[in-house]
């Protein structure tokens, strides 16, 4: 019978001839959910026999990477801050990268609570998650802050214009049990009209410059366009959530951007140029890159 460490070799082959950038990687997570067993599992286990019908699962699965296909939706779901999340292509697939984004929300939200104490029927902190895609960056941070046991201070709204996307949100807020603690709507960035502004907006919009797109890894064309493309130099949609933060952020409150490594630059004088008088600093992510841009106002006037 065919054993782990056979199918191991035969799939890293196929991988790296079909172009690959992670052909091990790929094989080795393909392998487990072929067969039902974490990736763990699949490395301590070389000898391990496999069944003819793990064997037929993982060749398919091979075959739909060898096309192109990420890893994640042929799965069926990605880690991201600890959870799985579902995924398949009505949303983009989370990065690690956007870790970084939720931990400086779930910092700020504490930051909040500890310095000043909350009078009983205070107002709670407001939310948003604009672009919400699959719900990532909201479900994240309902279930950090309900293992922090202070997600009834909290109301987050996630908000996107698939209304396929904002399904498959749902979907992982359900599934990870924050279903009642996260409210999704429709709308182009923002809602039409914000009656309550918002204490903190977070954001993973499209950065990736338009010209560049077709450069990108071919598992890339398989998510959705819209949510990459992020024009000539890839701020454009930042810059339309920028000319709205006026009336969506609440006085003290804070913007926390998703941006590109090279993008430092651009968005310091994006935010000069659309909100002038604003404060904008860059936090890095864990490999040192600029990673999100953090806009609060400075003074300056709605």
């Amino acid at each position: 019978m065919t054993t782990v460490a056979d199918l191991l070799r035969t799939g890293i082959d196929r991988l790296r001839a079909s172009g690959s950038e992670t052909p091990r990687l790929d094989a080795e997570l393909l392998l487990g959910h072929a067969i039902g067993a974490d990736r763990t599992v699949v490395l301590a286990h070389p000898e391990a026999p496999v069944s003819d019908d793990g064997a037929a699962r993982f060749d398919a699965d091979l075959a739909r990477r060898e096309r192109g296909e990420p890893v994640a939706y042929i799965r069926g779901f990605k880690e991201f801050y600890g959870l799985a999340f579902s995924t398949d292509p009505r949303a983009l697939i989370p990065r690690p990268e956007t870790e970084r984004l939720v931990e400086l929300a779930e910092h700020d939200v504490v930051r909040r609570l500890a310095s000043a104490p909350r009078p009983p029927g205070a107002r709670p902190i407001r939310i948003a998650d604009v672009g919400t895609g699959c719900g990532t960056i909201a479900v994240a941070l309902a279930v950090a802050l309900r293992r922090r046991r202070i997600v009834d201070e909290i109301e987050i709204l996630g908000i996107d214009e698939s209304p396929d996307a904002l399904d498959l949100a749902r979907e992982n807020a359900v599934g990870h049990s924050v279903g009642d603690r996260v409210r999704f709507i429709e709308a182009d960035l923002l809602p039409p009209v914000v009656v309550d502004p918002f204490d903190l907006v977070l954001a993973n919009l499209p950065y990736v410059p338009s010209e560049t797109l077709p450069g990108l890894p071919v598992a890339a064309s398989f998510e959705p366009a819209r949510a990459l493309d992020g024009g000539s130099d890839g701020l454009a949609v930042i810059r339309r959530l920028l000319e709205r933060l006026p009336e969506a952020l609440a006085p003290g409150g804070v913007a926390l951007l998703e941006i590109g490594a090279d993008q430092a630059d651009g968005i310091a004088t994006a935010v000069a140029s659309v909100r002038p008088g604003w404060r904008v600093t860059i936090e890095p992510d864990l490999a040192g890159a600029p990673r999100v841009a953090q806009v609060e106002r400075d003074g300056a006037a709605p």
